[in-house]
């Protein structure tokens, strides 16, 4: 019988390398393919496609490191979810090439028009820049000790899928679970329409100066459409959103800005 080689996955994601979503995410990979986890030294959200310019960047070997999770190497650089891939890429896998890009499994929701902002799409997107299908998963729960189990068996269907079948060419998957015990499914969808309202509070600092704290609520702004992630997501489904990396708008006129 022939030997087939294993695949080999790239995985990286934006809350660092100590995080137990990545963890639960490598653990499950490493059951068919190899994998080599690239993650920030610490946490690194909100960082989007984010590069560091002005710093040199150190990649760190961690020989040692999760050794229960057999066929998984380990990586820290000191940067971004971006510069994570890159230097993968330019670096460590300079000679093979993965054969796809998995990021996360974040800590917190990045449907709707967190997408924009999230690291872990981020490093999803500079994947699929680099012509491979790539993956973003992200759990609904920001706690630390998030319970990710629910969610794996539809991250493995998703990823053996994508190996099997592929994607178009700058295209990134958004996937995103709810916090549930009882995950009713998956569906493929479109992104939520919605915004972000009173983003920051305001705070007085012991010098009387005024500082301002990332906070704020999501507004979805069509509360009745059903055939959206942030609909899905709460009725319990996991949301699958195809994301290109091609952001041109065809819907303004030829003619939009005169002869």
């Amino acid at each position: 019988m022939e030997n087939k080689k294993r695949p080999l996955i790239l995985v990286s994601n934006d809350d660092g390398y100590r995080a137990r979503g990545v963890h639960y995410l490598t653990k499950l990979l490493s059951g068919f393919a190899d994998v080599v986890a690239v993650c920030p030294e610490g946490p690194q959200s909100g960082k989007s496609m984010a590069l560091t310019v002005n710093e040199p960047l150190r990649i760190t070997p961690l020989d040692s490191y999760k050794v229960e999770e057999p066929g998984v190497e380990w990586y820290t650089v000191n940067g971004t979810p971006v510069d994570c891939v890159k230097v993968s890429m330019h670096s460590i896998l300079k000679d093979r090439r993965p054969d796809m890009v998995c990021t996360g499994i974040n800590h917190g929701s990045n449907a709707a028009i967190n997408v924009l902002y999230s690291g872990t799409m981020g490093a999803a997107f500079e994947g699929a820049a680099f012509d491979l299908p790539s993956i973003g998963f992200s759990l609904c729960d920001h706690s630390p000790e998030a319970d990710f189990a629910p969610m794996m068996p539809y991250v493995e269907k998703i990823v053996r899928t994508v190996m099997e079948k592929g994607l178009p060419a700058g295209v990134a998957l958004n996937v995103n679970a709810p916090k549930s015990e009882n995950i009713k499914g998956m569906k493929q969808t479109v992104e939520c329409k919605g915004h972000w309202s009173d983003e920051y509070k305001e705070y007085i600092d012991p010098y009387g100066r005024p500082f301002y704290w990332l906070s704020g609520t999501f507004v979805n702004e069509e509360p009745e459409n059903p055939d959206t992630d942030q609909a899905l997501l709460d009725a319990g489904y996991i949301s699958i959103v195809p994301c290109g990396i091609n952001r041109t708008y065809s819907g303004i006129s030829e003619n939009y800005f005169g002869d």
